[in-house]
């Protein structure tokens, strides 16, 4: 059984490391089907994925777990200055408690952006038999000048903008969540950060989606996870879309999450083996 309340509107809470986390369910618990755990990007929550997730269990017959990492969405705040090894630190110290806490047994993880990231580092640096594939849409392995000057931007935006008042909407600390991002990867110390190792590391298959005009990734991204990747690889480049490929191009996205999903099936009904 789900550790979890598995609905729409939860009252179990999700306790990692004495953190409550906020999260929402959809399609089948745990038991009765595998899980796509769902990782937000730099920004978002488990609100800002809006109808998507519900789309995605209902094409692919799989149950969909998100939730808001620290500091965001209603999730308990953080401390800040967070560590620049945050992405690293939230794979190997948060996620696995996550998947445990939810009784999950077979699961792909989609990770959106920074959240694609921490799924890669997951799936490179943790050995866990239950995770049989990533989903990878807009990851970053290591900065490049043209994101960080967008992030810049952002910066600008937030200071001179109502943009504190927009992001409250769906944060309990809005403040609290773009300055835990966005003081990160602008930080001086942060331009050396490079996290492509993991790539060599992984072993199972990968899904990886990006928009052409991305404007905070160029495609060397995506070839990074090409041409270091012993594990097999799909990729889908998105034309008329920039970094959130979910919402600018989302039947496009939902059908190659669906098509990997049902592949990544037949393989394992393909790997039984009658006694």
């Amino acid at each position: 059984m789900a550790h979890l309340d598995w609905s729409e509107t939860p009252k179990t809470p999700l306790v990692v490391n004495g953190v409550t986390l906020e999260y929402r369910c959809h399609g089948p618990a745990p038991d009765q089907a595998p899980t796509i755990v769902m990782l937000h990007e730099g920004l978002g929550c488990a609100a800002l994925w809006r109808e998507f997730p519900a789309k995605v269990a209902a094409r692919t017959g799989m149950g969909v777990l998100v939730y808001s990492r620290q500091g965001y969405g209603q999730s308990d705040p953080v401390d800040l200055p967070r560590p620049l090894d945050f992405m690293t630190r939230e794979a190997v110290e948060v996620l696995p408690h996550v998947l445990d806490r939810a009784g999950i047994s077979r699961c792909i993880l989609f990770g959106h952006s920074d959240g694609a990231t921490i799924a890669a580092i997951y799936g490179g640096s943790v050995e866990d038999f239950r995770v049989r594939g990533l989903i990878l849409m807009a990851p970053h392995f290591f900065t490049e000048e043209m994101g960080l000057a967008e992030i810049a931007k952002a910066k600008e935006v937030f200071e001179t903008t109502d943009m504190q008042q927009r992001m409250a909407k769906y944060h309990r600390d809005p403040e609290g969540a773009f300055r835990g991002w966005n003081d990160v990867w602008l930080d001086p110390g942060f331009k050396a950060w490079n996290v492509g190792e993991v790539i060599d590391y992984l072993r199972i298959p990968v899904l990886a989606i990006q928009g052409r005009d991305d404007q905070y990734g160029t495609l060397a991204q995506i070839e990074e996870i090409e041409t270091r990747s012993y594990a097999p690889v799909d990729t889908v480049i998105l034309e008329d879309c920039k970094h959130a490929p979910h919402l600018e191009q989302p039947e496009l996205t939902l059908d190659a999450v669906a098509e990997f999903a049902a592949r990544l099936e037949r393989i394992e009904a393909a790997e039984v083996v009658p006694a």
